[in-house]
Parts: structure tokens; C-alpha cells; sequence
């Protein structure tokens, strides 16, 4: 029972978004059966997102199965004061390329609607994607799953370095004085 109830309570703080159903028909003695398949993005709004894939005979039972697929699956996205990325980065997979930039405040998203789907539950606020190359859900989904996994933050490259994050941004601010003073 308590297992149980922890269980719905950790459940309660994902958002699920359906992306795609897609509807196969196997044409049997009788007529057709229909199958469905769908794909699910969950995320906590707060840096965690996954995606799930499900099948079944019915629309409901494929939703369940992509969820809870997609809740096994959650991989955790660095974000910038909470609502952006921070820095550009691309993915891809199969034909499927998708370029993800980081956005100022106030610029919303800026995405197509399965990138889109994946910002929303992720808890991106502002950001602008383009996908190129194929416009298949299943496969925008996932380059936009690859280019979430090279996102990395300053802390974490700072440790990897064995630096200060003051040291890191510190030398990027050099960076950016010396550019401005050529331009």
C-alpha cells in the first residue's frame, strides 16, 4: 500500500505530452485489425525529460505502455537559470537533424511540434529549434534526445577541467571583451 502510494506520488509530478499515434492495419480473413503505436514525452518541468514508444490494439493501452516506457527512460537536461540552454548544440539521428539554441528571456519556444513538445515538459521556456532534414516524429525526437545529452553546464565543465566556475567565466568574459574591442 505504501510502496503503492509512493509510487502515484512520483508519478503526479511528470507532465506527459502525446506527440504521435500511428495507426497499422493487418488485413486478416475477417476484415482489417487495427494496431496503434504511440509516442509519449514526459518530463518534471524542471530538467528531467523522457521519451517512450508503445503498442497495442487500443489507443489508451499504446499511451500507457509509451509512458511508462517513456518514465523508464529519463535522462537530466543542465538548464540556465531554470528557462534556457546553455549553449547552441546540434543532434541528429537517422535523417533526422535538429539545431537548439539558447534564447534570451521572454523569446518563448521557438520549435517545431515534436521538439516542442519535448521543451514543454522539460521546463525550457525560451529557446529556438530548427529541424532539418526529416520531419518524422519518432526521428526529430530523438536528435533532439541527442542534442539534449552534449548539453553541458558550466559546473560540470569546470569540474571535468579541475577549475573554479569563477575561472571559467571569468576567461569567457576576456573572451567576449577582446572581441567586442576588434569589432
Amino acid at each position: 500500500m505504501a510502496r503503492e502510494r509512493e509510487r502515484e506520488e512520483r508519478d503526479s509530478e511528470f507532465v506527459d505530452k502525446l506527440v504521435h499515434i500511428n495507426r497499422v492495419a493487418k488485413v486478416v480473413k475477417g476484415g482489417r485489425r487495427f494496431g496503434f503505436a504511440a509516442l509519449v514525452v514526459v518530463g518534471d518541468q524542471k530538467g528531467r525529460v523522457g521519451f517512450g514508444h508503445g503498442k497495442a490494439r487500443e489507443v489508451p493501452e499504446a499511451i500507457r505502455k509509451a509512458t511508462e516506457a517513456a518514465k523508464r527512460g529519463l535522462i537530466r537536461v543542465a538548464l540556465r537559470e531554470g528557462r534556457t540552454l546553455h549553449h547552441d548544440v546540434a543532434g541528429r539521428h537517422g535523417a533526422g537533424r535538429v539545431i537548439l539554441r539558447a534564447a534570451p528571456a521572454g523569446t518563448g519556444i521557438i520549435a517545431g511540434g515534436p521538439m516542442r513538445a519535448v521543451f514543454e515538459t522539460l521546463g525550457v521556456q525560451d529557446v529556438v529549434a530548427k529541424s532539418l532534414g526529416s520531419s518524422n516524429p519518432y526521428n526529430m525526437v530523438r536528435a533532439t534526445f541527442a542534442a539534449l545529452k552534449h548539453e553541458d553546464s558550466p559546473r560540470s565543465v569546470a569540474a571535468r577541467r579541475g577549475i573554479k566556475v569563477s575561472a571559467l567565466q571569468a576567461r569567457r568574459r576576456d573572451v567576449d571583451a577582446d572581441a567586442a574591442a576588434e569589432a
